[in-house]
């Protein structure tokens, strides 16, 4: 049976993530403030010993108009390694994005091809009015899973 390791880019502790190597890439989100061509994620290159640093090196289209992309994040981050924590050995690979406006959720795989992140998974607007909400707005991992925070209820409505 294989050993499972912590993903190499989580960190016990705040020291030990500020000495950490610093990343090679950022995404960013990219929308149309009027709506009239899809969102989408902007891959940047932040290494500052790179010939493309500051330049765009990547794109990923969303497939639909009006999402407002909002705070983006990622599956699983360095809570992972708490002692509580049931999974110590899942792997920072998939952006959780939300759109605002239009109540959908991306998951994105940044593994296969970091500059290209490709989209495994929606989670419509009906789905997350199954489950009493709208307008997601934030994600945060956590050590049991990952936190969405919504702006509004399943009917559109503000959120309680």
């Amino acid at each position: 049976m294989p050993l499972w390791k912590p993903d190499p880019t989580f960190y016990p502790s705040p020291r030990q993530a500020v000495g950490a190597p610093a990343e090679k890439l950022a995404y960013v989100a990219a929308f149309d403030r009027s709506a009239e061509k899809p969102d989408a994620i902007a891959v940047l290159d932040v290494d500052e010993t790179s010939d493309s640093y500051g330049r765009v090196v990547g794109w990923t289209d969303l497939p639909y108009k009006g999402d407002e992309l909002h705070h983006f994040g990622w599956n699983a981050c360095s809570s992972a390694l708490c002692p509580s924590s049931p999974h110590p050995h899942v792997e920072r690979r998939y952006l959780i994005v939300p759109g605002l406006r239009s109540s959908r959720i991306y998951v994105l795989d940044t593994k296969d091809d970091p500059r290209a992140p490709s989209i495994v998974r929606t989670i419509e607007p009906a789905e997350l009015a199954r489950a009493g909400y709208s307008r997601p707005h934030t994600v945060h991992c956590g050590p049991e899973g990952i936190y969405v925070s919504n702006l509004g209820g399943a009917d559109g409505a503000e959120a309680r």
